[in-house]
């Protein structure tokens, strides 16, 4: 796909967060209360500090049709690091405490600058 030039300009500076749980034996992922809970508490600390958009995925298998390496991931848009940053220091440590809610796993966080 070929972006014109306003299109592309949305993307240049365009953050992606993904927090995502790895899958480990025994370990507790509660996705009912992920998707209904904590995702509306994600809304509610980071909207107004510049959240663009969030996705929320349940892993279901890998490319082979075998466990996931994740049992589910989330994604969290922002228009630029300064936005992303803002937007952690006022609403992190509510979503960091929220973790013990559903799961046992140690969230895994990548930062992405999205190019197309």
């Amino acid at each position: 796909m070929v972006l014109g030039q306003a299109q592309q300009q949305e993307f240049d500076a365009m953050i992606r967060v993904t927090v995502s749980y790895p899958a480990q034996e025994n370990a507790r992922f509660d996705h009912s209360y992920y998707q209904q809970h904590h995702a509306q508490l994600i809304h509610q600390q980071l909207d107004a500090h510049g959240l663009l958009k969030l996705e929320i995925d349940q892993c279901l298998a890998d490319g082979a049709g075998k466990a996931p390496p994740i049992v589910a991931a989330a994604h969290l848009f922002f228009a630029d690091m300064a936005q992303f940053q803002a937007a952690f220091a006022a609403g992190g440590k509510a979503l960091n405490e929220d973790i013990v809610n559903y799961s046992d796993i140690v969230p895994v966080v990548t930062i992405s600058q999205v190019i197309a």
